[in-house]
């Protein structure tokens, strides 16, 4: 288990190593794949689920009118595509838990 703070890659790949006996490469390479795979659907449009972890969502928002805080000037903020990701029921239940 990782210590309070970030999870890395690295952190995963040694996870992988130790839990599963995968050497350090090949889980470091495992991590890597499947990082890259979401990548890859992700930049197609697609929307990635993990079952019992969530989902990476794009959302397309339109274009709209914001205003410069401190200037108070309404400025265009242009169209643009947004990535949410939104935990499954079961990984809210557990970090509201603690663990």
């Amino acid at each position: 288990m990782v210590a309070a703070g970030t999870l890395t890659r690295a952190d995963l790949a040694e996870s992988l190593h130790r839990e599963v006996g995968l050497s350090r490469a090949d889980a470091s390479r495992l991590v890597e794949q499947i990082l890259y795979h979401m990548c890859e659907s992700l930049s197609r449009g697609e929307n990635v689920k993990i079952s019992g972890f969530g989902s990476f969502i794009l959302r397309d928002k339109g274009e709209r009118v914001g205003r410069n805080p401190k200037t108070g000037v309404e400025v265009p903020i242009a169209p643009r595509r947004v990535l949410t990701f939104r935990a499954s029921q079961m990984m809210r239940d557990r970090i509201v838990a603690g663990g």
